[in-house]
């Protein structure tokens, strides 16, 4: 059976990489449900916009009536929740949107979701799930040692995450009260092609190869643990497929990266690609400037959970993965260049 997946925030940069696995890879049929935002970018599903199986619904999260429509017409079988607002320097300069977007809008797809549970029968209710796509920076931050497990307490430091946190707490609140068939996923720092610009690791390719300073934050100690975002898609469908109702999956990289590595990787990879920029070296351009605002020091997760439960863990190696995305940069300027700071 030909089972519809509703995808909120699918034009942004996990949704739509998740989307063109859906439609390339399995037999499902996708709703994205996307707002556009700034974040939002249509030409990320260039390669599955003509699908038969593919559907786009331009709409708010937090819009109840809009979502009790697209759910009543497109029957989905799971819903993945992706829509947020996610970046931390913006949510530092103006929270109002994190709070409208990452806790108020889940609070209205959970209503909406738990009306439409409600109403399904038979193999229809039994199959229905919610996967809630969330991030590491909702446990705080670590000293140099130890990691995050499913276990870990809440302690978000930033606008953004405890955004997130609340949105965490919202979804588990729903499965014990309501008893919505609902999963969790807590992933550490995506990177790859298609990432909007103001990110990381795309603003230091992308300011590398215009020759502008690099800027790194303090010292450049702070540590990340990196996943590539086909790895973090591969994992999000095995987690609504497989992963037991009411848990929560820890989705980590195993590739921890102090910030300063980072960007002196991605300048010896362009070295290497670019000879004959004028830029080289690149490491030339970096340039360490004040630290932000209740800068987490260091996230690693324990992603043992859902290797032993579910059988997944990461492909990409920190290295193969950043090859992967400089080079998609390179070959793709135009959509860069079309994308809005």
């Amino acid at each position: 059976m030909n089972h519809t997946l509703l995808v909120t925030g699918g034009a942004g940069f996990i949704g739509s990489a998740l989307i063109r696995h859906l439609i390339s890879e399995t037999g499902y049929s996708v709703v994205n449900l996307d707002r556009l935002t700034y974040a939002g970018n249509p030409c990320s599903l260039a390669t599955v916009t003509d699908s038969p199986r593919y559907c786009f619904e331009h709409a708010d999260v937090r819009d109840r009536g809009a979502l009790d429509r697209i759910l009543r017409e497109h029957r989905p079988s799971g819903i993945l929740h992706l829509a947020a607002e996610s970046h931390v320097d913006r949510s530092i300069a103006a929270p109002t949107d994190f709070i409208d977007t990452n806790i108020v809008g889940t609070y209205t797809l959970l209503e909406a979701a738990r009306a439409y549970w409600n109403e399904l029968e038979g193999n229809a209710r039994a199959r229905f799930r919610l996967l809630h796509v969330s991030t590491d920076e909702v446990y705080g931050s670590l000293s140099g040692t130890g990691v995050f497990t499913e276990a870990s307490p809440y302690a978000p430091n930033s606008p953004y995450s405890a955004s997130k946190a609340a949105s965490d707490h919202l979804v588990r609140a729903w499965h014990r009260t309501y008893g919505l068939p609902v999963v969790t996923s807590n992933s550490s720092n995506n990177y790859g092609p298609y990432q909007h610009p103001e990110k990381f690791i795309p603003r230091m390719i992308l300011h590398a190869l215009e020759g502008k300073p690099l800027p790194v934050y303090g010292d450049g100690s702070n540590i990340r643990d990196w996943l590539y975002v086909e790895d973090q898609v591969h994992a999000l469908v095995r987690i609504l497929e497989q992963g037991r109702i009411g848990e929560t999956y820890n989705v980590g990289g195993g590739c921890e990266r102090c910030n300063l590595d980072v960007v002196t990787s991605i300048c010896e990879l362009l070295d290497e690609l670019l000879p004959e920029t004028a830029h080289r070296p690149h490491r030339q351009l970096i340039t360490h400037v004040p630290d932000r605002p209740g800068h987490d020091f260091r996230y690693a997760l324990d992603a043992g959970k859902i290797d032993r439960e579910l059988g997944w863990r990461p492909r990409e190696s920190f290295e193969t993965g950043l090859r992967k995305t400089v080079n998609w940069y390179l070959a793709n300027r135009d959509w860069w260049q079309r994308a809005t700071l």
